[in-house]
């Protein structure tokens, strides 16, 4: 208990043995064979030009996304943490969620991938993510929970210049996902959607106000 007590932060990181389990599972279990998988694309995606550069964005969601749960887990305070971890753990479990009820699906790729080492790198992600489970698209939704977070820390607030940064590493992966076919608009605005109920539930709804009101009508009541 005293651990619990003194690192209740690190708990958090335990839904990962939960989230890649039920992530594989799915990535094997709906496949573009699977009876009722919805195609999500549409006409606006054959609109949208591939872009083989954006792979480095979309590579670089990983060191983001791990670089702010490090940063989040030793120099946020107590309540921005939790406001963050909660985001992403239920925002993502949700996603999942989503994708079991709704199977999606893409058939975006392109045939010829740029034979150079961006298209390596693009077909090393090709291989190894299904055009499968794609909506609402994590990438995403992880994306802006990050930049939400870091954007409302104490430091951040202090030094614009790394807050504007991280403005624009979140737009480049948020544009990559659909500059590279690996998701579809609708998958993009699914995961904003989702944010957008994440950030009124986890960041602008007043708890303690809406408590303090319900026990006043409580008394009263009496």
């Amino acid at each position: 208990m005293n651990f619990l007590k003194k690192n209740w932060r690190l708990c958090f990181g335990c839904y990962i043995f939960i989230y890649l389990p039920w992530f594989f599972y799915l990535e094997k279990k709906i496949t573009m064979e699977t009876p009722n998988l919805h195609i999500i694309n549409n006409a606006i995606d054959d609109m949208i030009p591939f872009c083989v550069y954006f792979i480095i964005p979309y590579m670089l969601w990983f060191i983001y996304v791990i670089g702010a749960c490090i940063y989040m887990l030793f120099k946020a305070s107590d309540t921005e943490f939790l406001r963050f971890a909660l985001c992403l753990t239920i925002g993502m479990s949700v996603s999942l969620l989503i994708c079991m009820i709704y199977p999606s699906g893409l058939t975006l790729r392109p045939n010829d991938v740029p034979d150079n080492f961006f298209g390596m790198l693009l077909n090393t992600i090709y291989a190894s993510d299904t055009p499968t489970n794609v909506f609402p698209s994590i990438h995403v939704y992880n994306s802006l929970a990050v930049h939400i977070a870091l954007h409302r820390s104490e430091w951040f607030q202090k030094h614009k210049a790394f807050d504007i940064a991280s403005l624009i590493l979140c737009v480049s992966i948020c544009m990559s996902t659909v500059l590279l076919k690996q998701h579809s608009i609708t998958d993009v605005i699914g995961a904003s959607i989702l944010m957008a109920v994440m950030y009124t539930l986890v960041y602008a709804t007043d708890y303690s106000r809406l408590l303090k009101k319900s026990r006043d009508k409580e008394i009263e009541m009496q």
